[in-house]
């Protein structure tokens, strides 16, 4: 067998809730060009001028929130590593087998860990980044800075890339299980919500036409497989056949976003619609985060409830992300395995 290293890529994290670190995440997150894809000039008005500096306070103090949740270290760096290791283990009877892990910002860095594989000479690098719907913002930038990193190197391995993995029956399984520990029935909305993107950059997944001039919200074919929508969309229909939810019993909503010209319709005005039509219970489910971090645990977990509440609502339960769940831990061995067969 061909001696193999697997990078695992999650997003990243501040090293500390300081607003020193967490200015310096937030400017290389955002200043990079698949996230905010605007010109090279306006991008950097807008991010070193206006976000960075007006938002690093608070979220440094909703950071720090997330650290007190995770027993002082960052939840997402917690699961990314035990997640790394349990996949590891799935490869112990196979000795040219490896697993490393690093975050496309901040640390571990990718290219601390890239030099660290590129010294152990693999003869095939597997890299599988850790977003189950593909979007340029995410896996197609911790693609592309891996072989940014890669092209340097005198020597280069076989290369072989996971795009994305919403369809794996095993990533689908891990969500289920995680659900089973909630009553469905006592809840009056189901709601899967899925971190946000701006419409022009799903748009550009299409040679001709728009997003919205295809039938994203109902099926996949080959014009939108690779659409954060359609595959947002088609993940929660698995989920839903799997756990028996019918069509019209559930919602499919977009977080975290920067301005109105992001995907629709918003989870959180859709939590303050079903308020003021008198719903009292909410399941949320986070089917873009395979582990939990700032925008499952305290933007859904915590804000969302407490926004809810003040409402006249009751409760917001959050489903808890795939995190190291075996059935995910399956279907990154699964992905793996593609390879190495």
């Amino acid at each position: 067998m061909k001696k193999t290293g697997v990078l695992l890529i999650q997003l990243g994290t501040p090293d500390s809730p300081s607003k020193k670190d967490v200015r310096r995440y937030l400017s290389e997150f955002l200043n990079d060009p698949r996230v905010i894809d605007l010109p090279w000039l306006g991008r950097k008005l807008l991010v070193n001028g206006i976000i960075v500096p007006f938002r690093t306070s608070n979220s440094s103090k909703i950071y720090k929130e997330l650290w007190d949740f995770g027993n002082g270290i960052s939840p997402l760096i917690t699961h990314t590593e035990s997640v790394t290791k349990l996949t590891q283990e799935r490869f112990k009877a196979e000795e040219n087998v490896h697993v490393h892990m690093a975050m496309r910002y901040q640390n571990p860095s990718m290219d601390v860990v890239l030099e660290e594989m590129r010294k152990l000479k693999y003869d095939r690098i597997v890299i599988l980044p850790l977003f189950p719907q593909y979007a340029s913002a995410s896996t197609g930038s911790a693609i592309e800075k891996a072989m940014n990193i890669i092209r340097k190197w005198w020597v280069i391995p076989e290369i072989n890339v996971v795009s994305q993995f919403y369809d794996n029956p095993a990533y689908i399984d891990a969500v289920v299980d995680r659900a089973k520990d909630f009553d469905l029935s006592s809840y009056d909305r189901i709601l899967f919500s899925y971190h946000g993107l701006p419409t022009r950059q799903v748009d550009k997944v299409y040679d001709e036409n728009l997003c919205e001039d295809q039938p994203c919200e109902t099926e996949i074919n080959e014009k939108n497989q690779f659409c954060y929508k359609a595959t947002c969309f088609a993940t929660s229909r698995l989920i839903a056949e799997k756990l028996g939810i019918k069509e019209g019993d559930y919602t499919v909503g977009f977080q975290s976003r920067l301005d109105k010209n992001w995907l629709e319709p918003f989870s959180d005005k859709l939590i303050e619609k079903w308020a003021k039509e008198g719903a009292k219970r909410v399941l949320a489910f986070s089917p873009a985060f395979v582990a939990d971090c700032l925008e499952t645990i305290i933007e859904i977990g915590t804000e969302y409830h407490e926004d809810f509440q003040e409402m006249g609502g009751e409760a917001v339960h959050l489903v808890p992300s795939s995190n190291d769940h075996p059935r995910f831990v399956d279907c990154l061995e699964d992905e793996i395995r593609k390879y190495l067969n």
